[in-house]
C-alpha cells in the first residue's frame, strides 16, 4: 500500500497548488492505492530520471528554474509529477549562493509551476527576499506560476510574465481522499490500531469526520493568512488589496496581472535575459575601466 501511505502524507499537510493539478494528483494516488496498475511507459513518464540543471548562467546572469510541483525536499512526489518536482530547499540554496557570488550581477527565476506544498515555501520566500537586497532578482513567469509558485515569485524585485502567461491561484487547501468505497469493492479492509484521540483522524480509509474537517480548516486558514502576508510584503501593497484584487484564488492573465499590480511587465525569457545581460556587461565594462584608471594613477605615483 505504498500509494496509500503517500495519500496519508499528502492529506497531512496544506497545499498551495492549482486545483486541477491537485485533483489529478489525488486521482492518480487513489487509483494506485486501490491496486490500479500504471502501464510501464506511463510510469516512466510519471517518474522522469533525467535531472535538470539547477542553474545556467548566460554571462553574469544566473537563471534558476522552478519547474513542476514544488516540495520542500526532493523525491516526495516524483512518482506523480511531470515535470519532476522542484525541491524548495535546493532552489533556495542555489538562490543564496548566486546572491553571494560577486560574478553574478542578476538572478532570473524561470518559473513554470502549479505550486505545491506549503511546507518550505516560507523559507524559500525569505531567501528570495534576502537575495533581492543584494542584487536584482527577476521572477520570469514562463508561462505559469500558480499558488506557491506565485508566493515565491511575488518576493522578487520584479515579476515578469511571458505573453499569454498566467499567475495567481492565491489560496490554500488540504486534501482528503476517501477511498473506502473503492477498497470495499476490491475486498480490501484497512484497520488502524492506534492510541491518541486524534492520531488517525483524516485518514483516507473512512469518511472525513466533522472534528477533523474543522481542524483541517483551521490549518488552511492559517496558511492562507501567511500567503496573503507574504504577497503583501513582496509586492508592497496591503493585505486587503492582495485578498480583493489578486484573483481571489483564480488565475489571472498576463496583461490583467500587470494592471492589477500582480506583475510588473510582459516580456519573454529571452528579452529579460538580454535586458540584464546588457546591464551586467555595462557594469563589467565600467568596472574594468575604473580598475585600469586606478592602475594608471598608481603607476604615475611610483
Amino acid at each position: 500500500m505504498k500509494y496509500a501511505r503517500i495519500i496519508a502524507a499528502v492529506a497531512g499537510q496544506p497545499w498551495a497548488i492549482e486545483p486541477t493539478k491537485g485533483r489529478a494528483m489525488a486521482e492518480f494516488l487513489a487509483f494506485a492505492a486501490a491496486g490500479g496498475k500504471v502501464p510501464a511507459e506511463d510510469a516512466k513518464k510519471l517518474n522522469p530520471r533525467s535531472e535538470r540543471k539547477v542553474a545556467d548562467s548566460p554571462g553574469a546572469v544566473a537563471v534558476i528554474p522552478i519547474y513542476g510541483i514544488m516540495v520542500q525536499h526532493a523525491a516526495m512526489v516524483s512518482s506523480m509529477s511531470e515535470p519532476a518536482e522542484s525541491s524548495m530547499d535546493a532552489v533556495g540554496r542555489t538562490i543564496s549562493a548566486a546572491a553571494s557570488d560577486p560574478e553574478v550581477k542578476a538572478i532570473i527565476l524561470r518559473i513554470e509551476s502549479p505550486g505545491g506544498s506549503v511546507y518550505g515555501i516560507t523559507e524559500l520566500a525569505d531567501r528570495i527576499l534576502a537575495a533581492r537586497e543584494q542584487k536584482p532578482v527577476i521572477a520570469q513567469i514562463d508561462s505559469y506560476a500558480a499558488s506557491a509558485a506565485y508566493w515565491a515569485a511575488s518576493q522578487a524585485t520584479e515579476v515578469v510574465v511571458s505573453p499569454g502567461g498566467d499567475v495567481g491561484s492565491i489560496g490554500v487547501y488540504m486534501l482528503h481522499e476517501d477511498i473506502s468505497g473503492f477498497l470495499d469493492q476490491k475486498g480490501i479492509v484497512e484497520t488502524f490500531v492506534s492510541a491518541g484521540k486524534y492520531k488517525v483522524e483524516g485518514n483516507p480509509f473512512e469518511p472525513l469526520g466533522e472534528a477533523a474537517r474543522t481542524h483541517l480548516q483551521s490549518r488552511v486558514d492559517s496558511a492562507y493568512v501567511d500567503f496573503l502576508a507574504a504577497v503583501s510584503r513582496g509586492r508592497g501593497v496591503d493585505v486587503d488589496t492582495v485578498a480583493e484584487r489578486f484573483g481571489q484564488g483564480r488565475m489571472v492573465q498576463y496583461d490583467e496581472a500587470v494592471r492589477r499590480g500582480m506583475a510588473d511587465r510582459v516580456a519573454t525569457l529571452d528579452e529579460t535575459i538580454q535586458r540584464f545581460v546588457s546591464v551586467a556587461s555595462t557594469k563589467d565594462r565600467d568596472a574594468r575601466r575604473a580598475r585600469k584608471q586606478r592602475e594608471l594613477e598608481l603607476a604615475q605615483l611610483t
